[in-house]
């Protein structure tokens, strides 16, 4: 018994953006991270004592940043399931139903 059975005569899907995509996406991981990183070390490192204008900065970039991450990585899931769904189809083993019981259809319903 084999666990993957191809469906034979199946054609599959040529790629398309998903790669595109997914071989873009360290590069927007890099940019996102670095750019508001860079506002946090400048301000963090420059400054001796941080008023809370500057807190409230860092604080919104620290935002940014994981809001790029989150956005990344949901890019990259949707990437994936893209590219396993355009994969070969996979045709699972048949199930024998089991045999019907005429006397059990006739019950009263109470």
């Amino acid at each position: 018994m084999s666990y993957f059975n191809k469906l034979p005569g199946f054609i599959r899907t040529p790629s398309g953006f998903e790669w595109v995509l997914l071989k873009k996406l360290p590069l927007a991981f890099a940019i996102g991270t670095a750019i508001p990183g860079t506002a946090i070390a400048f301000i963090y490192f420059n400054n001796p004592t941080l008023n809370p204008e500057q807190l409230k900065t860092i604080f919104q970039c620290l935002g940014i940043i994981f809001s790029i991450w989150f956005f990344v990585g949901a890019a990259a899931i949707g990437c994936v399931v893209v590219m396993i769904m355009k994969g070969p189809a996979y045709v699972a083993d048949p199930y024998e139903l089991p045999k019907e019981n005429k006397k059990l259809e006739n019950h009263p319903h109470v």
